[in-house]
């Protein structure tokens, strides 16, 4: 798994397609993707939102990382960091917030790469020990 995070209007989406080679078509977009389609697609970008979507709906939300994990463990998840500035002041934008960084802490924790991406150029922050890609460090565009 590689998780790419940053800022909106950052270059998430477009960075990961170079990265991993993956089509644009190939990828979900968690705006409008249903829920066994996370577990069948190479890449989910906006995945923030489809976060958002199953809190809004009341579905269950907090157990996406592990099936993630288990069930479709090469994914590329792109998404918005949503923890940085102002606390929001409506109680479902708190918690919308909350679980969406406390799932991108577990998919993290589990991924292979993680990458932040500010003004179109990705610099890793995360590479699993023995990963023949590993990152080091290093940036990209």
């Amino acid at each position: 798994m590689k998780l790419i995070i940053g800022g909106v209007f950052q270059g998430k989406k477009a960075f990961a397609q170079q990265l991993t080679g993956i089509a644009p078509g190939a990828a979900a977009d968690g705006l409008t993707c249903g829920y066994e389609e996370i577990f069948q697609v190479p890449m989910i970008y906006h995945f923030h939102e489809y976060v958002k979507r199953r809190i809004k709906d009341g579905l269950p939300y907090r157990q996406l990382a592990e099936e993630l994990l288990a069930k479709n463990p090469g994914v590329v998840i792109v998404t918005n960091e949503l923890g940085y500035g102002v606390v929001p002041m409506e109680a479902f934008d708190r918690e919308y917030r909350e679980s969406t960084g406390r799932i991108c802490c577990e998919l993290a924790a589990a991924s292979e790469e993680v990458w932040r991406v500010c003004c179109g150029i990705g610099t890793c922050i995360k590479a699993q020990e023995g990963n023949t890609h590993a990152c080091d460090g290093r940036t990209a565009k």
